[in-house]
């Protein structure tokens, strides 16, 4: 039972340290990503076509993806056989992950008062993430078809990016063929500092 709550608590202790590394979340749920625009789940960019009869709407969500290998770790001085496997800060690194939502909008009789969201769609999602001297470092792009009106998709980066490499930007889009594109920008820092901090062996140890 002692063993548990040790357990239980230095996990407790990890979560915590780890929850606010990143920017903006909805609501009061853990940082795990940034948003453009943002806010919650619902908060868009949006565009008219020139006729005022449609509407594309559109977010983004990058999700820094950190990584590490795991080695073994003595248990605390209260239990010194439990043995336990923890993360290695040296192996820390990125591997990031883009979401993209979606909504479509057509207006019915009347422009921009009545419209409805229905039908199937061809979405273009664009992202290209660019390190501080505007070098491209990754890119994501997938031709979407048949989606319906509202949606999302998250999309692999399949690129590792070091820690404590300095800013990043991350330019984004979201096309409906036919009615126009709309995007954004969000800057990153990949400092890894405060996981490296969380999984030291000695984080947290009275000297």
């Amino acid at each position: 039972m002692k063993r548990t709550r040790i357990a239980a608590l230095a996990l407790a202790t990890a979560s915590a340290a780890l929850a606010p590394l990143l920017g903006q979340a909805a609501a009061a749920e853990p940082a795990v990503y940034l948003q453009d625009p943002a806010g919650g789940e619902k908060t868009m960019k949006s565009m008219w076509t020139k006729d005022e009869m449609h509407k594309v709407e559109g977010q983004l969500r990058f999700h820094p993806g950190i990584q590490y290998k795991t080695v073994k770790r003595p248990g605390p001085a209260a239990a010194p056989d439990y043995e336990r496997r923890a993360a290695d800060p040296r192996t820390l690194a990125w591997l990031p992950s883009y979401e993209f939502a979606w909504s479509v909008s057509d207006s019915t009789v009347v422009k921009k008062a009545v419209t409805v969201k229905e039908g199937a769609h061809p979405i273009v999602v664009h992202a290209v993430l660019r390190s501080a001297d505007r070098k491209k470092v990754g890119e994501v792009r997938r031709e979407l078809t048949g989606k319906p009106a509202t949606g999302r998709e998250k999309i692999a980066g399949g690129k590792r990016i070091a820690c404590d490499t300095g800013e990043y930007t991350v330019e984004w889009s979201v096309t409906r063929s036919g009615y126009g594109t709309l995007g954004g920008t969000l800057r990153w820092n990949s400092s890894c500092e405060q996981y490296r901090t969380a999984f030291d062996p000695n984080h947290g140890q009275q000297r």
